[in-house]
């Protein structure tokens, strides 16, 4: 039988074990290609991306595209900034985009994904108060398909400009013993800045303060493997039209499939709108753990987040999955966002101003909370 380029012969000997023999089916040796790995494919594959990461490139990024490492000045001129660090402290997270690969690999569809892997680092990191400065990707493939390739690096370069943010560089890894056929997986990681007296952090958080949602795109990055089970499960036809809960018609693979909300550009301009004071006490992305699981990372020992359930209007979505799934209630609030993707924590005089610029900024914010004295944790009420 016949292994990539090789022949594999089997032979009998008297003493009942086999002997086993390699030729070459060609006269030439084996090269990289016949291994699994195609560089020629890689160099096209980046030549395909190349105008998507540089189009990310701001005045920051110095030095040339394709070198060992990507360069971003930091001590950057006053003449050509409009703002500058007294004292910066460097912020940096990684994140993948877990589960939901294999439903976009499964229906074709690879340009979302790359946007999905930048929004799980930078709403992270902003929940510090720091701005994104540039991101780096990895991809892992099981073949160097240079279109799909650039449909990712295509994806993380849109994530990159809702966030602000360059697309310093990255990695592709073509690896056939790893990967399945047609398999790959995606992650990255951010570095982001911070004036150290403007960090925001939960010792701040006191009783009293507000809780202010912001709406989710849908089911972001978290719970897939869930998700996938309750389709299987159910036999729901993800090319069938399902519509959206503003009456859009989309499919329901297209639904689950919307990139994550990106909330840097309003959460940042919210922020820098108040030069003096400081009306945010604290801020949660919600990923993993729904909002239980991370509401209560932004808070300090002694305080109790009170959620209404009902103030966070739940979209469609998520209660269709619930009912083909039969999840119970407590689970679904465990593992999804629920339709909230973002929290922030304000003093109480503060919520509606703080209220307004969001919205100003593009959000769709709900007052879902607010934090009281008792022990450290988040309670769902009705």
């Amino acid at each position: 039988m016949a292994f990539r380029g090789l022949e594999l012969k089997v032979h009998s000997v008297p003493s009942g074990a086999l002997a086993v023999e390699f030729s070459l089916m060609a006269s030439r040796g084996l090269t990289y290609a016949d291994a699994g790995v195609d560089i020629e494919a890689g160099d096209a594959a980046v030549e395909r991306f190349a105008k998507s990461v540089r189009a990310t490139h701001g005045p920051r990024v110095i030095g040339a595209y394709g070198a060992f490492a990507g360069m971003f000045r930091l001590d950057f001129n006053e003449r050509l900034f409009r703002r500058n660090y007294r004292d910066p402290v460097l912020v940096a997270c990684t994140d993948g985009v877990g589960t939901k690969v294999r439903l976009a690999i499964d229906l074709g569809v690879h340009h979302t994904v790359g946007i999905d892997c930048v929004a799980m680092n930078v709403n992270d990191m902003i929940c510090q108060g720091a701005e994104p400065l540039f991101f780096l990707d990895y991809l892992g493939l099981h073949r160097q398909d240079p279109e799909r390739t650039a449909e990712l690096v295509a994806g993380v370069a849109e994530g990159c400009r809702l966030a602000n943010c360059a697309l310093l560089g990255g990695e592709c890894a073509e690896m056939p013993d790893i990967y399945r056929k047609g398999d790959y997986d995606i992650a990255g990681f951010a570095v982001g800045v911070a004036e150290l007296s403007r960090v925001v952090d939960a010792e701040r958080v006191r009783p009293g303060d507000v809780i202010l949602g912001l709406t989710s795109s849908g089911i972001h990055s978290n719970g897939y493997t869930l998700v996938r089970k309750i389709v299987e499960k159910a036999k729901i036809d993800l090319q069938a039209e399902h519509p959206r809960s503003d009456g859009q018609g989309q499919t329901f693979g297209e639904q689950l499939l919307e990139p994550t909300r990106i909330y840097v550009r309003s959460i940042m301009s919210m922020l820098r709108a108040y030069k003096v004071k400081r009306p945010v006490s604290g801020m949660a992305h919600i990923t993993g753990g729904g909002i239980p699981g991370n509401l209560v990372r932004a808070l300090p020992k002694g305080c109790r987040a009170m959620v209404s359930k009902s103030a966070c209007e739940v979209p469609a979505l998520f209660r269709v999955l619930q009912r083909a799934g039969r999840i119970s209630e407590a689970e679904m609030w465990k593992v999804f966002n629920m339709g909230i993707g973002y929290c922030v924590i304000v003093r109480p005089t503060f919520a509606e101003g703080v209220t307004a610029k969001l919205e100003a900024a593009g959000e769709t914010v709900r007052k879902i909370g607010v934090v009281r004295k008792g022990r450290t944790g988040v309670e769902l009420t009705a």
